[in-house]
C-alpha cells in the first residue's frame, strides 16, 4: 500500500512538470513546446520498441490507426491546448481546470458507458461537483484580482482565452482515457506496456510533421521576424529548449507513466483515482515556486475545495443498470 502511494506521488511530481514548462520558456510558442516535447518522447520510445517488438508485430493496421488517433488527441492536441492556456492565463487556473479530469471523465463515462460500467447516481454527484466549481471559482477570482492589481486591460481577454483553451485540454483528455480503455477491454490479451509504446511510436511522426510544419509556416509567413527575433529552428535559447524538452519527455511522458502503472498494480482502482490529485498539487507547487510567492487565502481555499470535491466524487460507487427485458 505505502509503496503504491509513493509511486503515485512520484508520478504526480513528474506530471506536474508539464504545467511549468511553458512558463520556463515563455518566449517559445506553445506549438514548439508541444512538438518538441513529443519529439523527445517519440525518440525515447524507439529503443523501448525493441523490447516490445513481439507484441508490436501482433498489432493490426486498424490497431495502429487507433494508436495514431490516441496519440494525436491525447498527446499532441491535449498539450497544445494546455501549454497555450498556461502561457495566456498562467499556471494556477488551467491546473485547477485540469484537476477536474477525474470527475469529468466519470461524468462522461456515466453518459456513454453506463450500461457496461454502471451509472454514478446524479444526486450523489451534485454536491462534489458544486464543491469543485466553488474551488475553481475561488482560484479564478484570485487570478482576476491579480490581473487587476497589475492594471492590465488586454490581460483580461488573454486570460479568458487561456481558460477556454484549458477546457479544450480537458475535452481531449476526457476522450482519450475512455477511448483507450475501450480498446484495452476489447483486447484483454494485449500487453499494456506494448500498447503505450505503440502510441509513443505513432506520436513521433506527428511531432516531426508538426515541428516541420511550424518551421515552414513561420519561415514563409514572416521570415525576417523569425530570423531576427526568434531564430529557427531551436529559438533564442536552444540549449535550454532541448534540455527542457528532453527532461519533460523523459520524466513526465515516460517515467511518470511508469510510476503510475506501478501504483496501479499495487493499489485499488478507487484509491488510485483519488491520488491523481498529486499531479494538481505538484503543478500548483511548481507554479508558485516559480512566481516566488505563496498562494493567497482565496487560492488556498480553492485548492482545498477542489481536492475535497474530487475525493468525494471518486468515492461514489457506480450502480449497475439491469438490462431491459427483450419483448
Amino acid at each position: 500500500m505505502w509503496s503504491g502511494v509513493a509511486f503515485a506521488l512520484m508520478a504526480g511530481l513528474m506530471w506536474g512538470l508539464v504545467f511549468v514548462g511553458p512558463l520556463l520558456l515563455p518566449e517559445y510558442p506553445a506549438a514548439l513546446h508541444t512538438f518538441g516535447r513529443y519529439l523527445a518522447f517519440g525518440l525515447i520510445a524507439l529503443p523501448l520498441a525493441w523490447f516490445d517488438r513481439t507484441e508490436l508485430r501482433r498489432l493490426s493496421r486498424d490497431d495502429w490507426v487507433e494508436a495514431l488517433k490516441l496519440a494525436a488527441v491525447g498527446n499532441i492536441f491535449y498539450y497544445l491546448f494546455l501549454s497555450s492556456a498556461i502561457q495566456r492565463a498562467g499556471a494556477p487556473l488551467p491546473t485547477m481546470i485540469i484537476g477536474t479530469l477525474p470527475v469529468v471523465i466519470a461524468i462522461t463515462a456515466n453518459l456513454v458507458s453506463h450500461q457496461r460500467d454502471g451509472r454514478l447516481p446524479w444526486g450523489k454527484l451534485a454536491l462534489p461537483l458544486g464543491i469543485i466549481l466553488a474551488g475553481i471559482a475561488c482560484v479564478n477570482q484570485a487570478e482576476v484580482d491579480e490581473l487587476r492589481r497589475h492594471g492590465s486591460e488586454s490581460g483580461g481577454a488573454r486570460y479568458a482565452v487561456g481558460a477556454l483553451l484549458a477546457v479544450g485540454a480537458v475535452i481531449c483528455w476526457t476522450w482519450y482515457p475512455i477511448r483507450n480503455g475501450r480498446w484495452m477491454r476489447a483486447h484483454p490479451d494485449r500487453n499494456p506496456r506494448a500498447w503505450a509504446t505503440a502510441q509513443g511510436l505513432t506520436t513521433l511522426p506527428l511531432a516531426l510533421v508538426g515541428y516541420a510544419g511550424f518551421l515552414l509556416w513561420t519561415g514563409v509567413l514572416s521570415p525576417s521576424a523569425s530570423t531576427d527575433t526568434f531564430p529557427l529552428p531551436l529559438g533564442p535559447r536552444p540549449l535550454h529548449f532541448i534540455g527542457l524538452m528532453v527532461a519533460i519527455g523523459l520524466f513526465a511522458s515516460w517515467l511518470g507513466t511508469l510510476c503510475w502503472n506501478a501504483a496501479s498494480q499495487r493499489l485499488p482502482t478507487a484509491l488510485v483515482g483519488q491520488l491523481i490529485v498529486f499531479e494538481t498539487l505538484a503543478a500548483l507547487l511548481y507554479a508558485f515556486l516559480l512566481r516566488g510567492s505563496w498562494p493567497g487565502a482565496l487560492t488556498l481555499a480553492g485548492i482545498v475545495l477542489l481536492i475535497a470535491g474530487v475525493i468525494a466524487a471518486v468515492r461514489i460507487k457506480p450502480v449497475r443498470i439491469k438490462p431491459e427485458p427483450v419483448a
